[in-house]
């Protein structure tokens, strides 16, 4: 009789633990089912995952968490390439660095904040548009110092794929 009631303990412990891990577990499922909707599920899931809310997150909450990391990179780029402005002499490497930070100070500024509010507003296509125009932007700086001596494009490719995965979180509350 002894061996039944000492082993109730442990299950109750066990049930706990297993009923405390469930959100864990579907959280993981909901950012491994949206990121694999996105063209970059890697990116997608660390990005993600970095963030404590995306164990509370809906995919809006994740499309937003994804928009929050897309702006920081964003701003982190544009700091970086005033930095790269400040430090350079050479008027070759200043103008396409001129051209990049006016490119992306109104993408930090303006276009990422303001799909930002149109997402949590619900104004999905204006949030997809939004995003989707951060990342030509990107694309237009590193056009414009492709083939030139700058340690840019990786910076700038991360933050083009960053807002396709966006969009495609975007697009799955726009079919939705």
């Amino acid at each position: 009789m002894k061996g039944p009631v000492s082993s109730l303990p442990i299950f109750l412990l066990h049930a706990v633990l297993l009923l405390s891990l469930l959100p864990i577990i579907e959280s993981d499922n909901l950012i491994e089912k949206t990121c694999n909707k996105t063209p970059y599920y890697d990116l997608c899931v660390s990005s993600l995952q970095s963030s404590s809310q995306s164990s509370n997150a809906d995919v809006k909450g994740l499309a937003s968490i994804m928009g929050n990391v897309t702006l920081s990179n964003a701003t982190n780029t544009l700091n970086y390439i005033h930095e790269l402005i400040n430090k350079t002499t050479d008027p070759e490497l200043e103008r396409p660095l001129t051209y990049c930070a006016e490119v992306y100070s109104p993408v930090v500024n303006y276009i990422l904040p303001q799909a930002m509010e149109a997402l949590e507003n619900g104004h999905y296509g204006f949030a997809k548009y939004g995003i989707s125009d951060a990342g030509d932007e990107a694309h237009a700086c590193e056009k414009k110092t492709s083939g030139l001596k700058l340690p840019l494009t990786e910076r700038n490719k991360l933050t083009q794929n960053l807002c396709d995965v966006a969009v495609a979180i975007i697009n799955t509350l726009l079919d939705s």
